[in-house]
């Protein structure tokens, strides 16, 4: 039943992906990024709303409170590609730090670039960092939510990995709230396409973490506000096989 839930909700991504590919058009003609940014959230919704019927997935947000209201700096757990989704319904201007790669899909490219999202190339190094630490300086100039992912890549649900520098530096840069978030996604949304299972899917929010100048103390914190939320929660915070459900039938 995974793999089928899998092999329908791709489908259903690639029809509403290309639907929605032909009204970018005008939008992209008319270079205007209220706009972009306004559909791209209606694409989120519309996918999310997908996953979640077709998955019988249920979405479980706790912690909305935490989020105060203008410029933020989101540094949000990776397991799956419903985080790149989820933060476009949950705050009102958000703006992803993305890896250079995804604005070169067609279609999903130029509408990356056009609201605004910020767009990293990890192959250049020192320059990639004092790169997004502009951008990410304009956006919060802008009154945008930033939405980082501290661990670089996707990982495994509960698989611990280092905190990369970018968000140390964004995060004593930022005279803005930098706010903790856990989730379960991989459990739901699995890296392997073609597998999608049924449950509730959590998204814990964190309360701001103190703005720390010295490095080690604001690792500490994320991952320290991580443990907590994830016992909080009930939310995995070792490694978890997949290939065993632990969800709902």
């Amino acid at each position: 039943m995974s793999i089928l839930r899998g092999v329908l909700f791709n489908l259903y991504l690639f029809w509403i992906t290309l639907f929605m590919g032909f009204g970018t058009i005008p939008i992209r003609l008319m270079k205007r990024q209220d706009l972009a940014l306004s559909y791209a959230k209606l694409w989120a919704r519309l996918v999310l709303a997908g996953f979640c019927r077709i998955c019988s997935v249920r979405i479980e947000i706790t912690g909305r409170e935490n989020l105060p209201s203008g410029p933020l700096l989101i540094a949000s757990q990776h397991q799956s590609f419903f985080d790149g989704f989820i933060w476009m319904t949950l705050v009102d201007r958000p703006d992803y730090i993305v890896k250079s790669e995804l604005t070169r899909i067609p279609v999903v490219g130029p509408m990356l670039l056009l609201t605004g999202m910020i767009a990293i190339d990890r192959k250049a190094g020192p320059k990639a960092l004092r790169n997004m630490m502009q951008a990410t300086k304009a956006a919060h100039a802008d009154n945008r939510q930033i939405i980082i992912f501290p661990e670089g890549t996707r990982t495994l649900p509960g698989e611990r990995v280092s905190i990369q520098p970018g968000v140390i530096a964004l995060a004593r840069q930022a005279d803005t709230p930098v706010v903790p978030v856990a989730t379960d996604s991989g459990l739901f949304w699995d890296r392997n396409p073609w597998l999608k299972r049924p449950g509730i899917l959590h998204v814990a929010i964190g309360r701001p973490l103190p703005v720390e100048q010295e490095r080690r103390a604001f690792t500490k914190g994320l991952e320290s506000a991580w443990d907590d939320l994830c016992t909080t929660h009930a939310l995995p915070r070792d490694p978890v096989d997949n290939s065993v459900d632990l969800t709902n039938p």
